[in-house]
């Protein structure tokens, strides 16, 4: 019996999904620039032919992993942005997701190491980056929006609101690329412990979450 529309689209997203998933692996222990397209077919355990059939070249691959992880980010911040609660609970309720998904999302942590890595090392276009570039930039003016409502609210500290943003999301980055370079499992910190970078403590006081 012939397989249905349904059936072929869950192929082929299974097999694009073990191409990224793989991709990932590689870019983020050899650095984009040292995998080629050959090694990441041959992990994958497909012929280089399929592999050309779903992703034209290694800079596809790799523009795919970074856009969905920072549509992720992005659809984090804009969540907050649109919770109808005071802004010092979005601030505190957003280091606790991504604090959550650093400790509990593989793919999340490794995703942000490449990022790292690649931002030196990958030769990707120009337009490429720009593309990408344009899209990281979404959660830093968001979450600058919020630090400066929360200003205005009164629970947040008195600083520049996208620099604010920065801390914010450096401190993220930076967490997920610590526990991605070690393999043994780690508890996170509590996400309390940055807060006070960012809030007053009256707001840390009224708005603690569990």
């Amino acid at each position: 019996m012939a397989r249905t529309a349904e059936q072929n689209k869950k192929i082929r997203d299974a097999k694009r999904e073990l191409i990224l998933t793989t991709a990932l692996d590689l870019f983020s222990l050899k650095g984009y620039y040292s995998t080629r397209i050959s090694d990441i077919a041959e992990s994958a355990g497909i012929a280089q032919g399929l592999l050309y059939y779903y992703y034209p070249s290694k800079e596809a691959i790799y523009v795919d992993l970074v856009d969905d992880a920072l549509e992720r980010i992005n659809d984090t911040a804009r969540f907050v942005r649109d919770m109808d609660k005071p802004y010092g609970y979005r601030i505190l309720y957003a280091l606790k997701v991504l604090f959550k998904t650093i400790e509990t999302s593989y793919r999340f942590r490794q995703t942000c190491r490449m990022i790292s890595q690649a931002t030196y090392q990958a030769d990707i276009s120009e337009d490429a980056q720009a593309q990408l570039d344009k899209k990281r930039d979404v959660s830093y003016r968001i979450m600058a929006e919020i630090f400066r409502k929360g200003q205005l609210e009164g629970s947040v500290v008195d600083a520049e609101p996208l620099e604010l943003a920065i801390l914010f999301w450096t401190s993220v980055n930076g967490l997920a690329i610590y526990y991605a370079s070690r393999d043994i499992a780690m508890t996170l910190p509590d996400y309390r412990l940055v807060a006070p970078m960012f809030l007053l403590h009256n707001a840390l006081e009224e708005y603690a979450i569990e």
